[in-house]
């Protein structure tokens, strides 16, 4: 299932496996196309270390510098939204999803050409991929 706030400019995917094994996966297919992981947080595993509890969530944070560069050099104030970045959380139910902003959303919120919506647009094609 895949849903869209365009108001937010967030779209969603429900994952068939938890947390753990989606980001796992995720990770897998942004290495097998050359797509660099910057960082791997885990906010749940955060709030445990700090006594705190809630379900499993984690963001990641992945790029291509070749498509991204560009992108900042027309504007720097797109580094806010880059690298981009997946949110996998478990809700009360149990039922894990993940999200990122859109394509469009980011081009809209930083001026850019509606070009440089394909250079952001290709990631989120491979994360749908997986989990539809």
């Amino acid at each position: 299932m895949t849903a869209t706030s365009e108001a937010r400019g967030v779209e969603m995917c429900r994952s068939a496996l938890d947390v753990r094994h989606t980001v796992e996966k995720l990770v897998q297919l942004l290495d097998e196309h050359g797509i660099t992981l910057f960082a791997r947080i885990d906010f749940s595993g955060d709030a445990g270390r700090a006594g705190l509890s809630m379900r499993p969530e984690q963001l990641l944070l992945f790029g291509n510098p070749k498509a991204g560069t560009p992108l900042m050099q027309v504007e720097p104030l797109t580094g806010l939204d880059l690298p981009l970045k997946a949110l996998v959380w478990e809700d009360e139910l149990g039922t894990t999803w993940v999200a990122w902003n859109t394509p469009d959303y980011i081009v809209t919120r930083h001026g850019l050409p509606a070009s440089a919506g394909t250079a952001l647009a290709g990631a989120f094609g491979l994360i749908r991929q997986v989990l539809g």
